[in-house]
């Protein structure tokens, strides 16, 4: 599993997100600290003290990173994704999912991130998909099963996560979780390797050079399938 992206690195990246995706203004982002703390912050901490679990998400993101003239404090972020997780907000519980795996601001504990990923995942959330099926292809938190990572990582990969179709064209190349399939995972990699990403773009091109061209025509025919399909569906 050596090819697979470092996963700490990835839960790291996913952490720091919610400050800007939980549908909060992001002028926080500028504020410069020396200026106190952000108005447009303070409005918000009243906000997610009345129970608004958008506003107590942003303001998890907002002490997670430390943005806005806040003093970072992952006890205090863990505290605030919670009361959103809680009410169901997605982004809130995958991020406190993160918080568990690594152990900033709760104490660590795999099984705990599993089942808020999980939460999110079945709501939909395609960051909380991708680091399921890592999970269950890697069996850290949970069982190893690869068909269950395959599921989630498709999931993911469907809704464009190029870390998701990376790691589906994994299994498509070695044969775990689904029948091995060196055109499926061109698709997989190539889709992926649209983002620029050096590691995605090194697996479609060593997989190139294994496979026969009447695979690479069949690969290039599927990711091209799946864009004109994709492109449809927001026409």
């Amino acid at each position: 599993m050596k090819r697979i992206l470092v996963r700490s690195g990835l839960l790291v990246a996913v952490a720091l997100v919610p400050v800007l995706s939980c549908g909060q203004n992001t002028e926080a982002k500028r504020h410069n600290a020396k200026e106190g703390i952000d108005p447009y912050i303070e409005s918000q901490r009243k906000e997610a003290e009345q129970g608004n679990a958008e506003a107590q998400c942003f303001l998890g993101g907002v002490y997670g990173s430390g943005l806005g003239g806040v003093t970072q404090d992952f006890t205090v972020a863990a505290k605030w994704y919670r009361k959103a997780a809680d009410q169901g907000n997605a982004v809130a519980q995958s991020t406190l999912g993160s918080a568990y795996w690594l152990g900033q601001g709760v104490p660590q504990d795999h099984a705990e991130a599993i089942k808020w990923y999980r939460q999110a995942a079945e709501k939909g959330l395609a960051d909380a998909q991708f680091l399921l099926g890592v999970a269950y292809l890697e069996g850290q938190g949970v069982a190893q099963d690869y068909a269950g990572a395959v599921k989630w990582l498709r999931k993911a990969a469907d809704q464009g996560d190029d870390g998701a179709r990376y790691c589906l064209g994994y299994c498509y190349e070695i044969g775990q979780g689904v029948p091995k399939d060196f055109a499926e995972a061109y698709k997989c990699y190539n889709l992926a390797a649209v983002s620029g990403n050096e590691v995605y773009i090194k697996a479609r091109d060593i997989l190139l050079s294994r496979m026969t061209q009447a695979q690479i025509t069949e690969g290039q025919r599927r990711a091209a399938e799946f864009v004109v399909k994709k492109q449809g569906k927001h026409e």
